[in-house]
């Protein structure tokens, strides 16, 4: 049996023809995961913006100790949301309008 003969008898399994493009994935796939996880831990080692430095760009920050859950929910708490009415904000075609009404 020559080469291209054993060549066409694999070429013609099922096995072949399905399992070597799915390890070529597999395998192509694993390089291609190294990329990402490489950047991600590459971009997580940036540290995060500090309090002094959004205050150069005039952004307030509140302490950490000022934002909890229980502050935030006290807040959602103190809103009436039985009494309520639906205002439809404005569209981009209809910006001018609006602006000549008010």
């Amino acid at each position: 049996m020559s080469f291209t003969q054993k060549l066409n008898y694999y070429a013609n399994k099922k096995s072949f023809k399905y399992g070597v493009p799915f390890l070529v994935m597999i395998v192509a796939g694993s390089f291609g995961l190294q990329q990402f996880s490489s950047l991600r831990y590459q971009y997580a080692k940036i540290q995060p913006v500090s309090p002094e430095e959004m205050k150069k760009y005039g952004v307030k920050m509140k302490k950490r100790q000022d934002v909890t859950l229980e502050t935030e929910y006290n807040k959602v708490q103190s809103i009436d949301i039985d009494n309520w009415s639906n205002k439809r904000g404005p569209r981009p075609w209809e910006e001018e309008e609006l602006a000549k009404k008010s």
